[in-house]
């Protein structure tokens, strides 16, 4: 059952009143919230007793503590650390990748060498930790978020490594190459729809 506009007035006055200061924050924990109460509106508990559930469940200490725990993983040293050494990895990958095909096109020595490192850094090491931070960013979102990431990741490496093993003439790459498609088509394409359709919603109302 849907919400209505007065009962998503009510949770946005909730949050609002917790005091979120994060925007984008305040915006997934409402988004969170709706979801929980509008799974389980009509089966025989009331707007207020759900979304008292909802609230408790996320952050039994309020939802201020949400807001305090992401300022923290956002300024920790480890997390910082972590977004560089992403970064750096991913501009050492991106030169080495280049510069291997530049290398190849010229007919150069160590193109091999160079187009392997860049695209294994890119795709075993950048990718992931990219896709770490996402994550962590996503905790608060419905599963149908993170579950995108996640298949969204593995689809992705596999494909990788199928172009990599077919560029290399090595052995399974065939094989690689439907298991990533297959992740791809029926892990991630369904929850990325999924999630595309649960976000319009909203616009679809208005």
């Amino acid at each position: 059952m849907k919400l209505n506009n007065e009962q998503e007035k009510i949770i946005e006055d909730l949050v609002d009143n917790q005091g979120i200061k994060i925007q984008t924050l305040r915006d997934d924990i409402i988004d969170h919230l709706c979801c929980v109460v509008e799974s389980e509106l009509g089966q025989g508990k009331s707007f207020d007793q759900l979304l008292d559930h909802a609230v408790k469940e996320l952050a039994p200490n309020g939802l201020i503590e949400i807001q305090h725990k992401t300022v923290f993983l956002l300024n920790s040293k480890r997390f910082i650390l972590m977004k560089k050494l992403m970064y750096l990895i991913g501009l050492i990958g991106s030169v080495s990748l280049t510069a291997g095909v530049t290398f190849k096109l010229l007919h150069m020595p160590l193109a091999t060498e160079l187009f392997m490192f860049g695209f294994l850094a890119l795709l075993l090491v950048f990718v992931p930790l990219f896709a770490i931070d996402k994550y962590k960013v996503s905790l608060q979102k419905a599963l149908s978020v993170r579950l995108k990431i996640i298949l969204g990741l593995v689809a992705g490496v596999i494909t990788g490594l199928s172009g990599l093993f077919k560029v290399m003439h090595l052995q399974g790459a065939s094989i690689l190459l439907l298991t990533g498609a297959f992740v791809f088509a029926f892990g991630f394409l369904p929850f990325y729809f999924f999630t595309m359709y649960k976000s319009s919603l909203p616009e679809m109302a208005e």
